[in-house]
């Protein structure tokens, strides 16, 4: 994850930055208790979670990176997998962004923003000493170019709960440096006028610049260390927020209005904002069609005059197209210092006002637009202008703005106290925020949203049509199915509670034929209503028993997600799944070498040794081992490798190497070819050295 992931007027101003300002305390409004709400598992295994939409009909889309999406059906309880799209996986490339049509009643369009397998090179497990799915730091023009690669844009046909690959249109691709880290994310939206706009990261590596911007421009250097090519360029998508129109058979026209007119030499008319290092998370607004974006901090902890601020995370409020300043500025008086990484010699800090790219890497404009501030800007500490934020990691997430339907007579939606107020989600601070803004956009307070309700590294947040709030929660953990990541509805609540429903299987794998016993056990009603039981013993949307603790035989082998659902006296009603192989047992995947807690120091080539034990033969060939940098509860995937040995060489960066706030972690998965295949996975994390 995703990360998810220049500046200064004087080498004075820096020394301003570090000493901060006295605390403005800002008043909080009248706001409902969280106990008014109510949060409501909608799909407690939703594979690594990345993004979600809600269809008018209350289903909900949501999607994991490795390629599945899927289809929450509140009818049944149901969660269905409506595509698996074949994705190349490498770091943090996957399945990304989705959104739905804005006439999607009447077209069945379903957005994605994913990235195509293509013929990028990936590690051969014959040879475990080297990894060829690994770009070159260093090299030549040759050397990159197999790793050159695309994002893409498509729409494709929802049918019933299956989302109908062979009706894809392409509308954008988006170029990438593949088989290196870090920000290909993209966040889809349109506004009222149907316009579509598509954030993307600056697709460069963060981890070679001590924490500040990466401006490598050394000719023997792979160009994905120097953002200037991506975010500073202005013939460039990456590191950008786009405005397009989709055309009608795929493709797309140009809007009026973006920061570059169509036909302006060395500038692509696509850009409506750019200078943006990893705009992760955004919303408009339904009423203005302003832009609520947040962006991804460089990670820093403390400001150096030789190199500029420390990361700070931001949120704008973008209600006309400009530059946001990324790799130059933070702010317009938040510059970094232009830096030689061949030298290690400090130049001067960059102009804010008007900004030159001269990188060798810039294939458009030199001079830049001058930079706009961001209404939010935000560090590590206490802000001095809003602590509210509170302190810790930075990773922003630009929230939906909420609005308010006195028609609707729907029992989950919120109160009108939060019409109009765009919602903040912080991933490393587990919170959400709502922002008050002024007729210019200007936030004017800060209030906590729902506080004594967990939200555990909210990952995507949206507002559905029966106006409560949905959220994909990532859990805490690496680039896999986290025990605490889910997908949710939080209500608003007008009397009577949702029931809590609890589902479990005895025994919980087997052969077929499988005698199992499902209990309800757990199950409860907040208001002691009475319930309605109704089990989906193979997830086909029929009802198979209305039993609390039925039994039920299975005589095929599969993997099966029985259903539970529950519904109270006044119809309330939620659903728990169970996850049940019947058939091969899942593989029990072992590391013998690297083990938890190993120390190690960034820079050094970590040997590891896998073992699998399975019911059928091992292919280690399936094995695939993944090394993440684990970062203040988030991590960056750098390196993957194949085989039950090997070797991955961890990231070298005299800017974190020892920080506590770092650390290596090793992910281990193996598939086997069983009836149905089963997945098992290890993880361990190992402890830099100071």
């Amino acid at each position: 994850m995703s990360s998810f992931g220049a500046r200064l007027i004087s080498l004075a101003g820096i020394a301003v930055l570090a000493t901060p300002a006295v605390a403005v305390a800002h008043p909080g409004h009248e706001l409902p208790p969280s106990s008014d709400f109510q949060k409501v598992t909608l799909d407690d295994f939703p594979g690594e979670p990345i993004a979600l939409a809600v269809l008018p009909d209350r289903r909900v889309l949501h999607t994991a990176r490795s390629g599945e999406v899927r289809i929450h059906e509140p009818s049944t309880g149901r969660n269905v997998l409506a595509a698996k799209i074949p994705v190349y996986l490498h770091d943090e490339e996957g399945v990304q962004g989705v959104a739905i049509d804005p006439d999607f009643p009447h077209n069945n369009w379903v957005y994605l923003y994913y990235s195509p397998v293509l013929n990028t090179p990936v590690d051969d497990p014959a040879t475990p000493a080297v990894n060829e799915g690994d770009a070159p730091s260093e090299g030549t023009a040759a050397d990159f170019a197999p790793f050159k690669g695309v994002m893409r844009l498509s729409r494709f046909k929802l049918s019933g709960n299956t989302l109908r690959l062979n009706t894809e249109q392409k509308i954008i691709e988006v170029a990438t440096d593949r088989g290196m880290c870090c920000h290909v994310g993209g966040k889809i939206d349109f506004d009222r006028s149907g316009n579509l706009f598509l954030s993307t990261g600056d697709d460069t590596n963060p981890f070679f610049s001590s924490g500040f911007a990466p401006l490598d421009e050394r000719a023997n250097r792979n160009p994905a260390f120097d953002a200037q090519r991506t975010a500073g360029n202005t013939n460039d998508l990456r590191g950008k927020l786009l405005r397009i129109k989709a055309g009608r058979n795929g493709g797309y026209t140009v809007p009026r209005g973006n920061l570059f007119r169509p036909g302006t030499p060395k500038t692509r008319p696509e850009i409506y904002a750019m200078g943006l290092r990893n705009p992760f998370r955004f919303t408009l607004s339904p009423t203005s069609d302003t832009v609520y974006l947040a962006d991804y901090s460089p990670d820093a902890r403390t400001a150096d005059p030789a190199r500029g601020p420390a990361g700070h995370g931001r949120w704008m409020a973008i209600d006309r197209p400009a530059n946001y300043g990324w790799p130059y500025c933070v702010a317009p008086d938040m510059p970094y210092v232009d830096y030689d990484f061949a030298t290690g010699v400090s130049g001067a800090p960059f102009d804010c006002a008007a900004p030159v790219n001269d990188s060798p890497h810039n294939t458009g404009l030199r001079r830049l637009p001058p930079v706009e501030k961001a209404e939010i800007i935000y560090s590590y500490g206490v802000s001095s202008a809003w602590p509210e934020l509170g302190t810790g990691g930075i990773g922003p997430m630009g929230g939906p703005a909420y609005r308010y339907d006195a028609r609707s007579r729907s029992p989950f939606k919120w109160p009108a106290s939060f019409d109009g107020l765009p919602l903040f989600a912080e991933w490393t601070r587990d919170y959400v925020k709502a922002f008050h803004l002024d007729r210019r956009n200007q936030v004017t307070q800060i209030d906590p949203v729902l506080p004594e309700i967990v939200f555990d590294n909210p990952m995507d947040l949206e507002f559905g049509p029966d106006g409560a709030l949905y959220v994909l929660e990532y859990g805490d953990g690496y680039f896999s199915e986290n025990p605490d990541a889910q997908l949710a509805r939080i209500d608003y609540v007008r009397g009577n509670r949702t029931p809590i429903p609890r589902a479990s299987a005895n025994p919980g794998n087997g052969q077929a034929p499988l005698t199992v016993q499902f209990s309800s056990a757990g199950t409860v009603d907040p208001d002691g209503d009475p319930l309605r039981y109704a089990w989906d013993f193979d997830a086909d949307g029929r009802v198979d028993s209305t039993a609390p603790n039925p039994v039920h035989t299975y005589t095929v082998n599969g993997n099966y997600r029985p259903v539970l659902k529950v519904t109270d006296s006044t119809g309330r009603s939620a659903s728990a799944e169970v996850i049940l192989p019947v058939g091969t047992a899942a593989p029990q995947v072992t590391f013998v070498t690297p083990v938890a807690g190993q120390p190690f120091a960034f820079g050094q080539t970590v040997n590891y040794e896998v073992t699998v034990g399975d019911d059928a033969p091992v292919d280690c060939a399936r094995v695939t081992v993944t090394y993440i940098l684990g970062h203040d509860q988030h991590g960056h995937p750098l390196s993957t490798s194949s085989g039950c040995t090997g070797s991955i060489t961890t990231f070298v960066d005299a800017g974190h190497a020892g920080a506590d706030n770092l650390t290596a972690v090793f992910v281990a998965s193996y598939t086997d070819t069983g009836t149905p295949p089963q997945t098992g996975s290890a993880t361990v994390v190992l402890t830099p050295t100071a």
